[in-house]
Order: structure tokens, then sequence, then C-alpha cells
């Protein structure tokens, strides 16, 4: 099969985009092993306004709009300036990197969990904590996460977070 001048020129415009979106989906692994994070990684929410696309780039729609700052979020895909992203309700979608931060925090899931004095089931109560409550982690070992609420700080089962890593 042969294809004419024509229709090859016809196709150039559909081979560069696919050309400049391999280029970039391989620049953003780079990016993503350049951090020295694999993905996938856990992020959080820096603003209390940030907007999730359906697309890595100011022109894709917003699908959603988190006003909850500190959110944790699963980074599952890294492309460019922008970060797939999935919310602990398991809606993913594309979000500027500069809306997302490094630091640890965690959401919990689930049932109420105890926030405990020392990481250990016998240890003294502090608080019980409600579905959804978000805190910042200091660390997690041997199925316990050192968890601050509101200047309050405890130990909470790992199983309870989500964004909890051991």
């Amino acid at each position: 099969m042969t294809i004419g001048k024509g229709r090859l020129l016809a196709l150039a415009p559909a081979l560069l985009a696919a050309g400049l979106l391999a280029a970039g989906l391989l620049a953003g692994d780079a990016d993503a092993q350049k951090a020295g994070k694999p993905v996938p990684y856990w992020a959080s929410l820096a603003k209390g306004d940030a907007r999730m696309r359906v697309g890595p780039s100011l022109d894709y729609p917003a699908s959603w709009i988190y006003r909850r700052r500190d959110l944790p979020v699963k980074v599952v895909e890294v492309y460019a300036s922008w970060r797939k992203i999935e919310d602990p309700d398991g809606t993913q979608g594309w979000m500027h990197v500069r809306l997302l931060k490094d630091d640890p925090t965690a959401m919990v899931k689930g049932d109420m969990a105890d926030m405990r004095e020392r990481p250990a089931a016998d240890a003294r109560l502090r608080f019980r904590l409600e579905p959804g409550v978000v805190g910042r982690l200091s660390g997690c070992a041997n199925g316990w996460c050192d968890f601050e609420v509101d200047g309050q700080r405890g130990y909470v089962p790992a199983r309870s977070l989500w964004g909890a890593v051991e």
C-alpha cells in the first residue's frame, strides 16, 4: 500500500501530536525518577481550593473541586507538571503539581479509630476519631502511626488510616 503526498500531509498533525504525547509521557517518567519517587506515592493537597481535571492540562475541564487542604492523595501517574491522583474515594483525575505537597497526611477510614497514648492496643485511649478526620503523619511502624489532629498527638492503627505507609 502506498500513501500519496497529500494523504501523508493530512496525517502529519496527528503523527506530530502522537510523537509529542509520547515524548511528554517519557519526560513525565523521567520527572518522577528524577524526584526519586517511584509511582505510586503519597502526597497531600497544598491548597484549600484544588481542581481535579479530566486530563493533564488547563485545557481540560475540571471534574472535581476539593476544598480540603491536607487531604491525602495517591499519585498514580506523572506527566510533565501534572500528576494523576486518586482520592480516598477512589476517584482519579489530574492535578497540577503546584496544588500538591509532600507533607505526609492521612484520613480516618471505615469506622471510628482510637487514638492511643502509646502504639499499643492496651494503651490509654486519648480520643476517638470519626471517619473522614484528616491529620498529619509523623511516621508508621509495627502497625501503628504517629498521628496529629488539631494539635492533639497520639497513635492510631495504620489499618484505620488512608494514606498511611509502613
